[in-house]
C-alpha cells in the first residue's frame, strides 16, 4: 500500500515529514516502505506512489555482485547517493552497524549521500553487542544527527537466536531511552509482534516477507512501519532468472 501523499509531503523538510510519517498512524496504515536496491527499482517504486523508501543492506550488495556484509562502505554510500539522486522522496539507508565509523563521520556520510534516516543493527558477526554500550553509541549518533536523521534502531536478538521477546523488548527500550526514532526487532514472528507492542514506547518497525500477510494485517498486531529487508530484490531476480529460462527455450 502507498503512502498517503500528505506526511511527507506537507512537512517543511524531507526528514521532518519523515520522521512525521511514524506517528499518528491508524493501526491498519503502518508505513509501508518497500527496498530499492539501485536507482532504477527506486523510480520504480516511486512511480507506483510510493512517498518514501528504505534502502536494504543485503540487497544493495547482492546488485553490486557482494554477499550480505561485503560491500565496502563506500560502495554502500555510493549506492545510496544514485538512489537518493534518482528519486524525489525520503530514503533511509541500512548502514549495517556503521561500519567502524565515528558517529560524527557517520552522519556525515549518510547525510552527503541524501539520506533522511537510517538503520543501525546491534550485532556484529551474529553476536549481540552489549546493549548499554551500544545504547551509549547510539546517542552519540543521534547527538551528531541533531535531528537530521530517522534513526531506526534494529535490535538483533530474534536473529540471533534468543526467542523471548521480554528480551528484544530490554533492548529496544533502552535504544528509545538514547534516542532512536523507531526500533526494528528484525526477524520477530508475527505472534511476538503484539509483545513487543505491549512493551515498547513508540514506533516498531517489523519486517515482512515477500510474498507476506497484507501490511494492515502486521499493522493491527503492532507494527508501525513495514519494511522487507532484501525479499523485494530477491524477487525481482528470481524474475530476472525466469526470463533467462524462458530465453534460452526452458
Amino acid at each position: 500500500m502507498p503512502l498517503p501523499a500528505s506526511p511527507c509531503a506537507s512537512a517543511a523538510s524531507p526528514v521532518a515529514g519523515f520522521r512525521a510519517a511514524h506517528h499518528g498512524r491508524a493501526p491498519e496504515d503502518p508505513l509501508v516502505l518497500p527496498g530499492p536496491w539501485d536507482a532504477g527499482s527506486a523510480r520504480a517504486f516511486r512511480d507506483a506512489g510510493f512517498r518514501a523508501l528504505a534502502t536494504p543492506s543485503a540487497g544493495v550488495a547482492a546488485s553490486l555482485g557482494y554477499e550480505d556484509g561485503a560491500l565496502p562502505f563506500t560502495e554502500m554510500f555510493a549506492a545510496v547517493a544514485r538512489i537518493t539522486r534518482a528519486v524525489d522522496v525520503p530514503v533511509s539507508a541500512d548502514l549495517e552497524g556503521g561500519y567502524g565509523l565515528a558517529p560524527k563521520e557517520l552522519v556525515e556520510r549518510a547525510l552527503e549521500a541524501g539520506a533522511v534516516g537510517c538503520n543501525l543493527e546491534d550485532s556484529e558477526r551474529h553476536v549481540l553487542k552489549d546493549p548499554r554500550r551500544h545504547a551509549d553509541w547510539l546517542a552519540e549518533v543521534v547527538a551528531a544527527a541533531d535531528g537530521a536523521l530517522v534513526l531506526n534502531a534494529r535490535v538483533d536478538t530474534f536473529l540471533t537466536g534468543d526467542t523471548d521477546p521480554a528480551s528484544a523488548v530490554a533492548r529496544a527500550r533502552l535504544y528509545v531511552a538514547a534516542g532512536a526514532d523507531c526500533v526494528y526487532p528484525i526477524a520477530c514472528p508475527r505472534d511476538a509482534v503484539p509483545a513487543l507492542r505491549a512493551g515498547i514506547e513508540g514506533p516498531i518497525n517489523v519486517v515482512s516477507p515477500s510474498p507476506g500477510p497484507a501490511p494492515a494485517e502486521l499493522g493491527r498486531l503492532g507494527a508501525t512501519r513495514i519494511t522487507f529487508g532484501p525479499g523485494l530484490q530477491r524477487r525481482a531476480m528470481a524474475a530476472v532468472r525466469d526470463i533467462a529460462t524462458e530465453l534460452l527455450g526452458g
